[in-house]
């Protein structure tokens, strides 16, 4: 049986603490998916296939990864991909209490899918999408919070 888990999440924009939990997780699995959440109550500032183009542009050398959008609850998502795990990155104490209601929530709703906590690297803890937006938006430097491919393409849009 494959190891195979979804990684949840907005992605809006990928960050290195992104791309940090997604390297430390390659031994774990057989197979990644980056799951980018659909929700139509967000706004997004970079769209769907635009995170999902990234993602493949990181890991473009890495078969193991793959990119996928879906929309609805998160648990359901698993069941069609075939998914036994849930992948969530930790930077602090908050997100684990968060991200515990939420797997309980989905242990509950399926006791055959596993959700799996990874913590950041020390380095990446202050990396959060919703402050490298901010960052963006009022015209800072968030390079060094994202990966290069991410980099690039706001190099050519000059956000």
């Amino acid at each position: 049986m494959n190891r195979i888990c979804l990684f949840p999440g907005t992605f809006d924009p990928v960050t290195l603490g992104h791309v940090d939990i997604i390297n430390r997780a390659l031994p774990l699995f057989d197979k990644i998916y980056v799951g980018i959440g659909i929700n139509a109550a967000k706004n997004p500032m970079f769209s769907a296939e635009q995170r999902m183009d990234w993602f493949k542009a990181i890991f473009r050398n890495e078969p193991k990864v793959e990119s996928v959008c879906y929309e609805g609850l998160t648990i359901d998502f698993c069941e069609k991909i075939g998914a036994r795990f849930i992948l969530r990155g930790i930077r602090f104490v908050s997100d684990f209490e968060y991200e515990k209601s939420i797997a309980d929530a989905n242990r509950t709703m399926n006791r055959n899918i596993e959700t799996i906590f990874l913590t950041g690297e020390p380095k990446y803890t202050s990396v959060a999408s919703t402050i490298v937006r901010d960052i963006l938006k009022n015209g800072g430097n968030a390079d060094a919070f994202l990966p290069q491919e991410v980099v690039a393409t706001l190099q050519q849009r000059k956000i």
